[in-house]
């Protein structure tokens, strides 16, 4: 599960950037990259998407944990 974990926090960090790109300088690099529309560039943010949702498992692992009050 830690490889999982790993894999998907890298897709958010990217889907991040990507929006950071976006924002900033309306540039998207994932549709540059694979073309605005195609399946590849739908994969890429649906994957970003799911790993969003996945990384909210160990959030919450860390929250009952106490591990995120013990770092304020």
């Amino acid at each position: 599960m830690k490889a999982l974990n790993i894999i998907t926090l890298v897709l958010v960090i990217v889907g991040g950037l990507n929006w950071g790109l976006v924002g900033l300088f309306d540039f998207d690099l994932v549709a540059a990259i694979f073309g605005a529309g195609s399946v590849p560039s739908r994969l890429v943010y649906v994957l970003v998407g799911l790993s969003a949702a996945w990384q909210f498992m160990p959030l919450f692992t860390a929250m009952s944990s106490g591990e995120v009050a013990a770092q304020r």
